[in-house]
């Protein structure tokens, strides 16, 4: 028998002889317990304790070791629910750890506490054990704490505090992920954490600092999207240069372990241009097979939706990500002229989400902010509503795949199912404020909630049809009380945002990932994500995309016609803009890094050579799958700038070019 095994059976006898134990232990160590022991542990110490200039005191040093040495084991032997919500509800726990880190951290004296403690050697930094445990005290507790209450009350950190926690966090991640990285066995295939504690303690410290103190950024950086409180660079480390970004593409590397263990500490910018490369080297991958199989298809306009499901959602996997071709048939049953070199494919997709995702069509409804989500109704619309959502996450993948920008809105509750995350009470308000409204009545109630006589039932109205659903089980027998109130406003949010959702939302995903694997959105948090399908809601920067334009036939970047031009698209509205910027590429909405990245190059071309006043009559044209304005020497600016509007609001299709 080899080392590893006996290792292996050690585990298992130990995890045998364990089971009993902690179940005893845990049954002894109720909240009331806990809370007598931790508040024993901190000997007294106070959210106020010391000076900010001055050092720790000895005795506050070795109590906050030693309360924090026994919550690291207990977290990591025993149950943790329960004992979180003692720890962040009943103790002072957050605002005595904040302290002391905080004080810490001004007066450089982290040394202190491993000098100090019995649980860490010397020389190991002294920030290890009060993150371990703040870390996800402090997580819990925002799960909970309400929009009022952190951004308007600052409870329980001071906004200003929370921007130095930022700091503290992006700079200990930094050094425990790219500075100062040990070699640390592989964590998450051990059986039982509290063996693994015993064998490479440090390590195993470590490596758990490094997962709640990426979750708490990743929770607040969440807060931050709902309404920003610092500018969200704060969230990125100023170490990830060139080197860095050559590292990020190789597996199993430094930098790829940051993007998939805290892909905030690197820009957004860094990790769009990341993601892109990955889209190229997978399309290369696969062009090397399917060179030869090109799918084509006729849509008709009007039934775009119902022909593209028949005929698309048959297609493999292999298949989705080859090129596709479509020719359109109008509404008199006639093929539109053009040959589809990609921009006829744009324009498909384009106006295939519009009318997806369309709220008319009921597989989405809209909050009042006008984003998107599945409707928990959508089964009473359409019989084969699943397989529509299935076919709709196929088809955004292949979008994004593509490059090819589509305006959708979504709603970040909604998004977040792509991410396989779960929504909070505090995602509520963008999908029902009223409801979120009357829960947090409920929480700040101020006399006996029994007197409301609510029960844990919520009632579900779909077309006017009323259904009523236990939120637990026997939970129309279950009077709402103090006592479980903010169970029930927790079990309320669960049921809105994702119980309702979930069946429409997992057959998205599953549609969505046969092009687009996790690991690859897991870089982005959900306002990221909305970027990557839609681009900025800014519009477009006119003159990169001027700096970035060839010309052909004779007109050049000082051409009189190409002045007039210019002046003219940047008279327009914004709105005219986008129409001007799909008219040429088939998109409404610029490459998300900028017009260096479109292909082919935007190209404005001379056409109606001789100038004729007939020719010069002619609408300007275009060539979206060459990203191409053919464009006429008009004379006057009034004269361009009305064939221009004329042709860009025209909804002829690709007849025009």
């Amino acid at each position: 028998m080899g080392e590893d095994d006996m290792l292996v059976n050690d585990d298992l006898i130990e995890i045998v002889l364990n089971k009993d134990l902690d179940q005893q232990i845990f049954s002894a160590l109720d909240p009331h317990f806990l809370l007598q022991l931790t508040n024993m542990l901190f000997g007294g110490i106070s959210p106020t304790s010391g000076s900010h200039k001055g050092r720790l005191d000895d005795k506050e040093v070795a109590a906050v070791g030693a309360a924090c040495s026994f919550l690291h084991v207990t977290f990591n032997v025993l149950p943790l629910e329960q004992i979180m919500t003692v720890l962040a509800y009943r103790t002072e726990l957050v605002p005595i750890l904040w302290n002391f880190i905080k004080r810490c951290h001004e007066n450089e004296m982290w040394s202190s506490l491993s000098e100090q403690s019995a649980y860490l050697p010397i020389g190991t930094p002294g920030w290890l054990l009060p993150l371990s445990v703040f870390c996800p005290v402090y997580k819990h507790m925002l799960m909970i704490v309400d929009n009022e209450e952190f951004y308007d009350q600052e409870k329980p950190l001071s906004l200003t505090e929370i921007r130095l926690l930022i700091v503290i966090l992006r700079q200990v991640l930094w050094q425990i992920l790219w500075l100062n990285p040990i070699a640390t066995p592989d964590f998450s295939k051990s059986a039982n954490g509290s063996s693994a504690m015993k064998r490479h303690p440090v390590e195993f410290l470590q490596h758990r600092v490094c997962m709640v103190a990426s979750e708490l950024m990743s929770q607040l950086q969440d807060w931050n999207n709902r309404r920003e409180f610092t500018s969200p660079s704060d969230f990125n480390a100023d170490g990830a240069n060139e080197i860095f970004m050559s590292q990020a593409m190789t597996e199993n590397s430094r930098a790829s372990d940051i993007l998939k263990q805290a892909p905030f500490l690197v820009p957004f910018t860094s990790r769009a241009k990341i993601f892109n490369s990955q889209l190229a080297t997978k399309k290369e991958t696969n062009g090397a097979h399917v060179i030869f199989t090109r799918h084509r298809f006729k849509i008709r306009r009007d039934h775009i939706l119902e022909d593209a499901f028949s005929q698309l959602n048959a297609l493999a996997e292999e298949d989705l990500r080859g090129m596709i071709r479509i020719t359109f048939v109008n509404e008199f049953g006639v093929e539109e002229a053009g040959i589809d070199g990609g921009g006829i494919f744009k324009d498909f997709m384009e106006n295939i989400t519009r009318a997806a995702f369309d709220i008319q069509y009921g597989l989405f409804k809209e909050t009042s902010d006008h984003l998107l989500y599945p409707n928990p109704g959508s089964g009473l619309v359409h019989e084969q509503h699943l397989q529509f959502f299935h076919f709709l996450g196929t088809l955004l993948a292949k979008a994004m795949f593509e490059g090819i920008l589509v305006d959708i809105p979504f709603a970040t509750f909604f998004l977040s199912k792509l991410k396989q995350k779960y929504n909070y009470l505090n995602d509520l308000p963008s999908l029902d404020p009223e409801l979120y409204r009357h829960l947090i009545f409920l929480k700040h109630y101020g006399g006996q909630v029994s007197e409301l006589e609510l029960y844990f039932v919520i009632i579900n109205n779909e077309y006017g049809e009323a259904k009523e659903e236990e939120l637990r089980p026997g939970g129309k027998n279950i009077q709402v009380t103090n006592e479980n109130v903010i169970t029930f406003i927790h079990l309320v949010a669960n049921h809105r945002l994702n119980i309702q959702i979930r069946p429409q939302s997992s057959h998205f995903l599953k549609g969505f990932q046969q092009l687009i694997p996790r690991d690859w959105i897991d870089m982005f948090n959900e306002h990221e994500l909305q970027l990557l399908i839609s681009g900025s809601v800014d519009g477009f920067e006119l003159e990169d995309l001027r700096a970035h334009t060839n010309y052909s036939g004779g007109y050049h970047e000082d051409h009189y016609v190409i002045q007039m031009f210019w002046e003219v698209i940047r008279s327009l509205s914004l709105a005219n803009q986008r129409k001007f910027l799909k008219f040429v590429t088939g998109c409404s909405r610029g490459p998300l890094l900028g017009f260096k990245y479109l292909e082919p190059t935007f190209c404005i071309q001379r056409t109606a050579g001789n100038a004729s006043e007939e020719l010069l009559d002619r609408l300007p044209t275009s060539a979206t799958c060459m990203n191409l304005l053919k464009l006429p020497p008009y004379k006057s600016k009034q004269h361009m700038g009305d064939k221009l509007l004329y042709a860009i609001n025209s909804d002829a299709g690709f007849d025009l070019s």
